[in-house]
Formats: structure tokens, C-alpha cells, sequence
């Protein structure tokens, strides 16, 4: 049931780009900056069970409806449910239009315009070279991929809507915690930072790496295994930076593209980084997830 409510979910999506707006949640940010503040004060294992524990009580009532629909009327009420909790999970940006709109807007001279779209997916402010504003984007590219679709959908698969839903709180939590701590010098920033991050850090573990096994099967597989084997000589001291490495080091290997080794029109990463997430996700990720689902590995 759950596979077909994916399937459902995933090909009605870009239809429904007017309700974009509303999966972005934002009656959610008072809750966010009140248990934050709380939080920032405390201990580094304190603030992390604490997260955890918030991101809980927020998924509960998804497991709660899911429990109460899965087995009335032939699951019929359940899968519009499930439907309409994933299509809510996803994003909450179209990857591919925001994509679009950056790759249209560094063919023309609006520099703010190029920074506002650069910045809504690096989470942070860009790197003022043209060149490596794009490489950074790209990059960008490979890991919201997992933050906004990937983690999402492996998570319903998983844990059916709770998991969508749970993955994306903490993915609101960790976009949240981006932009408000974002200056380090804040009482508690660090400390807060670190375990929204640890949290959807292990979350985000096991699908960064299938997707970033992915990223090679759809693309150049021999030079996205030989980046993804040469960044673990000098690897990020944190786990869930990790994730983010592995994916944006699989990802430009498989485009066949080494970014300090080639001259690159403008945009041109950040259009093959999303070509090359498409292929991934309907060409490599939904056959297995369909024949998994016969063979009863997944629900």
C-alpha cells in the first residue's frame, strides 16, 4: 500500500506547486525558537534528548491516525492519508524548480536575484566567484536531494507517513536551527546546532548512502566510487557532515565532471546535479523500491 501511495504522491507533486507554500510549516517556527531557547542552555546530551523527544511528541499524532486508519475500509482512508502526509513531507521547495530558477537567473546580470535563489539552497550565504558559487550549489544540489525527497521517502517506506513526517520535523528543526544560530557567537549556538544536526544526522545516514550508491549506478559508477573512496582519506570529523560529503562526492563523480579539472559555463553543475538526482530517483530507486515491494521486503 505504502508503494503505491509513494508512486501516487511522487507523480502528483508538481501539480500541486501552489501548495508549496503551505509545507513549509511556519506555525511551527514559534514552537521551534521557544524550545530552542530552552534548549540552548543546557548540556550537549540533555539538548539532544530533547530534540529527540520534541520530534516525537510532533510525529505522534501522524502515528495516531495512521494506527486508527490502517485497517478500516480495505485501508482505502488510510492511503489518501498517507498520500496527503507525503506530499506534505516532501520539499518543502521543489528541488528542481528552485533549480530551474537559479540556472535562469545566472544567464542574466540580476546579482541579488542569483544570491537569493544560491542561498535558499545552500542554507547559508554563497561564495562571491561566479565558478565556485555554481560548484557549491551543486553540491547543495546532491544533499538537499536527500533532506527534501530522498530521507523522506525511505523513511515512509520504513515507517509508512510517521516516518515522512518525523524525517521532515527534524529537517524543519535543522533548517530552522541554519538560519536563527547561524552566528556562532550565540549563547548556546554550538551546543544546539550540533544535536539538531546529530539527530537528523542519523536519520539521514543510511538513505544518504543508498542515494549516494544511486548517484553512481545513474551516472559515471567508476569515478563516483573513486570520489567516494578518496574523500574518506580526509573525512569530516562529524558524522552528519559525513553524510553531506558522501553524497556531493558520489554526486559530482557520477556527473563525470571533476570540478577543479574542467572549465563550466555558468549553471551548467547545477543542471547536471539535478538531471542527475531525476535519474536517480525514477530510474534506479523506485524499480528496486517496486521489486522489493514484491517480494515483501517492504509494506
Amino acid at each position: 500500500m505504502n508503494l503505491f501511495a509513494l508512486l501516487l504522491g511522487l507523480g502528483i507533486e508538481r501539480l500541486l506547486t501552489h501548495l508549496f507554500h503551505l509545507r513549509e510549516f511556519r506555525w511551527l517556527d514559534p514552537l521551534f525558537n521557544a524550545a530552542f531557547a530552552r534548549f540552548a542552555s543546557l548540556s550537549g546530551t540533555s539538548c539532544t534528548l530533547l530534540i529527540v523527544l520534541l520530534a516525537i511528541l510532533l510525529a505522534v499524532p501522524v502515528m495516531a491516525v495512521s494506527l486508527l486508519l490502517g485497517e478500516a475500509l480495505f485501508q482505502l482512508p488510510y492511503f489518501v492519508f498517507a498520500v496527503i502526509v507525503l506530499l506534505f513531507s516532501l520539499g518543502p521547495r521543489d528541488l528542481k524548480e528552485e533549480v530551474d530558477e537559479y540556472y535562469a537567473a545566472v544567464q542574466g546580470t540580476d546579482a541579488a536575484e542569483i544570491n537569493r535563489l544560491a542561498k535558499e539552497l545552500l542554507e547559508t550565504d554563497p561564495p562571491e566567484d561566479p565558478r565556485d558559487r555554481d560548484l557549491a550549489v551543486e553540491r547543495a544540489v546532491f544533499v538537499q536531494a536527500n533532506n527534501r525527497v530522498f530521507g523522506v521517502v525511505f523513511w515512509f517506506l520504513i515507517l509508512g507517513p510517521t516516518g515522512a513526517w518525523l524525517f521532515r520535523v527534524l529537517d524543519l528543526m535543522r533548517r530552522r536551527v541554519a538560519y536563527e544560530y547561524s552566528d556562532r557567537e550565540q549563547v548556546g549556538a554550538e551546543t544546539l546546532q550540533s544535536a539538531v544536526q546529530s539527530v537528523h544526522g542519523l536519520l539521514a545516514w543510511v538513505p544518504a548512502r543508498l542515494l549516494a550508491i544511486g548517484y553512481a549506478l545513474a551516472g559515471s559508477f567508476e569515478e563516483a566510487i573513486a570520489d567516494w573512496r578518496g574523500y574518506y582519506k580526509n573525512c569530516a570529523p562529524r558524522f552528519f557532515d559525513v553524510n553531506d560529503d558522501v553524497l556531493a562526492c558520489a554526486g559530482a563523480g557520477a556527473t563525470g565532471r571533476a570540478g577543479d579539472r574542467c572549465e563550466l559555463t555558468p549553471g551548467a553543475p547545477v543542471r547536471a546535479a539535478m538531471s542527475l538526482v531525476i535519474r536517480t530517483l525514477w530510474f534506479i530507486w523506485c524499480p528496486v523500491i517496486a521489486v522489493l515491494t514484491l517480494y515483501d521486503l517492504v509494506v
